[in-house]
């Protein structure tokens, strides 16, 4: 039986170092994750305004490699939290969001958190070719739902999926067998269309940040997120943090805390000494 990533020892040496992959880069230790402030953004001319202090590092968190970027959302907010540093608006990458995490950075923090929302799973959305789950009507009130054709759906289940609360929602297969648009909605030769739905609160939660990233406003705002992936690069170039000197999860994690402090020393200096 073969283990989960996450619990698999890959070295007798050190047994916190756990396998990992991401967008097909394949690595065997730890995660770093970087948090920094980002009130110094890029001039219309290129670089940062020389009079204001440089962006600094306030919290860095280190994991084994098999640790799922979003569970980690919380947690970061959490250490940000604890010591007052928390900032109004917490820009994250798409690995980072739920519509959970969402929700609860608001809630719980009040933090807007802006990061992408991951778009629709389903077969027509991966193509780019049919009716994804936007293009139906879903009315929470009368548990039902409406296809773009007009056909309103059979039967609204509320039900569990992977821990998390869902609602399945099926379309009558006598309905969907003679539609014209059927091969633009399901593949199933047996059944009709199916929906998941998440319960409405998240819902209308997730449907409203996929609508508010497509704004030019919401654009601009995460456009400032860019300069993390600076941060990262030149964190790896300068202290050399993509090779672990180090075994053990608590040694690993004090290497990146001194790499984040080099990194945040060497901009003061600069911005010290002109």
């Amino acid at each position: 039986m073969s283990l989960p990533g996450r619990t698999r020892i890959i070295s007798p040496y050190d047994i916190d170092a756990r396998y990992s992959e991401k967008r097909g880069h394949r690595w065997q230790g730890y995660k770093v994750h970087i948090s920094e402030t980002c009130d110094n953004t890029p001039t219309p001319g290129g670089g940062t305004d020389p009079t204001r202090p440089p962006n600094l590092i306030t919290n860095v968190v280190t994991t084994h490699a098999a640790v799922a970027d979003s569970t980690m959302t919380m947690p970061i907010n959490a250490m940000l939290a604890g010591r007052g540093l928390l900032p109004a608006e917490h820009l994250m990458d798409a690995g980072y969001p739920s519509t959970t995490n969402l929700l609860a950075c608001r809630t719980e923090y009040q933090v807007s958190l802006i990061a992408p929302m991951r778009g629709d799973s389903c077969h027509p959305a991966r193509t780019n070719n049919g009716f994804t789950q936007a293009a139906f009507t879903i009315d929470f009130d009368h548990q039902q739902a409406t296809c773009p054709q007009g056909h309103h759906s059979g039967s609204w289940h509320p039900t569990r999926q992977n821990g998390h609360d869902a609602i399945v929602v099926r379309f009558p297969t006598s309905t969907c067998s003679i539609c014209p648009a059927r091969t633009a909605c399901t593949r199933s030769q047996r059944s009709g269309r199916q929906l998941t739905l998440q319960p409405r609160h998240l819902h209308d939660t997730l449907r409203q940040a996929r609508a508010e990233q497509q704004t030019p406003a919401w654009k601009h705002t995460y456009r400032a997120r860019a300069g993390i992936e600076a941060t990262i690069h030149q964190t790896t170039a300068v202290t050399g943090i993509h090779q672990a000197r180090y075994t053990g999860l608590s040694k690993v994690t004090l290497e990146h805390t001194f790499a984040a402090t080099a990194i945040n020393l060497i901009r003061l200096n600069a911005w010290w000494t002109n």
